[in-house]
């Protein structure tokens, strides 16, 4: 997790950077939960950026060019983790922690 945490850092942080760190892991969040959802929907990790784009979002959209570098990390779990486990808290406790 933390390689796609570090990747997601270096790519999107010029973008995100108007954020307060605290605001933009409770938005990475988000975005974790929604892919996560998209998984359970049974949503092709292919088409999770068209998906999620189609629908109503919760984050800004500057967000959304994180998303093709959260989903391999979310449809790389196992499904028993995907339906049992809070992915985006486990998210945002360690976006929180690379302060």
């Amino acid at each position: 997790m933390f390689r796609y945490a570090l990747a997601f850092a270096l790519v999107a942080s010029p973008v995100l950077a108007a954020d307060s760190k605290t605001q933009s892991c409770d938005y990475q969040a988000q975005i974790v939960a929604a892919i996560q959802q998209a998984r359970l929907d049974k949503v092709k990790e292919r088409n999770v950026v068209k998906h999620l784009a189609a629908s109503e979002q919760t984050w800004p959209s500057n967000y959304n060019a994180a998303i093709p570098i959260m989903t391999p990390w979310v449809y790389e779990q196992k499904m028993r983790d995907i339906r049992k486990k809070d992915l985006s808290a486990a998210w945002k406790e360690l976006c929180v922690k690379q302060g």
